[in-house]
């Protein structure tokens, strides 16, 4: 039934599809679906506005129309039904590799100091198992126990020259793009590798764009959600690949 209540509005002239407001919508009901933020269902909307002070271009406001009230119950079953489907999306077996959880690195010291360094025109591959998409990378992957885990926006690879060689080496990394994914997918998983992995380190590699800006507002919020801290490392690459910000927190 509907009532008059308070709910969120979108200005699409304004979105930017940055993402940031996703993270901080409890009920799930912002996505990012075609590159712009959009209400899921009028039922999952509580109308309080948490999100309102993550959109860096005041695209959101709350107004007050005709909508279907608020359920508590809907919001249960959406979130219930969307955390199944992330979960079978990492872990049914199917022909794909990207579902075979593989981890090809050498495993004793000897044999990482004799390892080839890879070089831009040949020798061996830093990257130490497969997947590597952050919706493929189940919280349960071996390769991400006690590991310097790597999260790097998907632009980063092609962007920066020696990739591999500047900030893959050594590390465990998970690779997405927070403008075009489920950025709240992104944090239940984050807070459950956070929580059960033990990592060392946390390296968050973006573009200097203001979409990619969002994923340091995932792991931020995986972390409180996970009750844990992991030290990072935030490195923001120019369009050119270049390093233009480095930080830690």
């Amino acid at each position: 039934m509907k009532i008059l209540r308070k709910i969120i509005k979108i200005d699409e002239s304004l979105c930017n599809g940055c993402g940031l407001c996703v993270p901080d919508c409890a009920e799930g009901s912002l996505q990012i679906i075609n590159g712009k933020a959009r209400l899921v269902s009028d039922n999952l909307c509580d109308g309080l506005g948490a999100c309102l002070g993550a959109c860096p271009t005041g695209a959101l406001q709350i107004i007050e129309r005709e909508a279907e009230d608020f359920s508590e119950v809907a919001v249960h079953e959406f979130l219930a039904k969307k955390k199944q489907t992330d979960s079978q999306t990492t872990t049914q077996p199917c022909g794909c590799p990207s579902t075979q959880i593989t981890t090809f690195a050498p495993q004793t010291p000897c044999q990482m100091a004799n390892k080839p360094i890879l070089a831009v025109t040949g020798g061996t591959s830093a990257l130490s198992h497969w997947p590597v998409q952050i919706r493929l990378v189940p919280p349960s992957a071996p390769f991400l126990q006690n590991a310097d885990l790597l999260v790097a926006a998907d632009c980063t690879a092609i962007s920066a020259p020696n990739f591999q060689t500047d900030f893959l080496t050594g590390k465990v990394v998970m690779m997405g793009c927070p403008k075009f994914d489920d950025a709240q997918s992104y944090v239940q998983r984050f807070a459950e590798i956070i929580a059960t992995c033990h990592l060392h380190s946390l390296t968050i590699l973006i573009m200097e764009v203001p979409c990619c800006s969002s994923m340091i507002g995932i792991i931020k919020q995986a972390m409180e959600q996970a009750g844990k801290s992991v030290p990072v490392e935030q490195i923001t690459l120019s369009t050119r690949g270049e390093v233009i910000g480095r930080s830690k927190w």
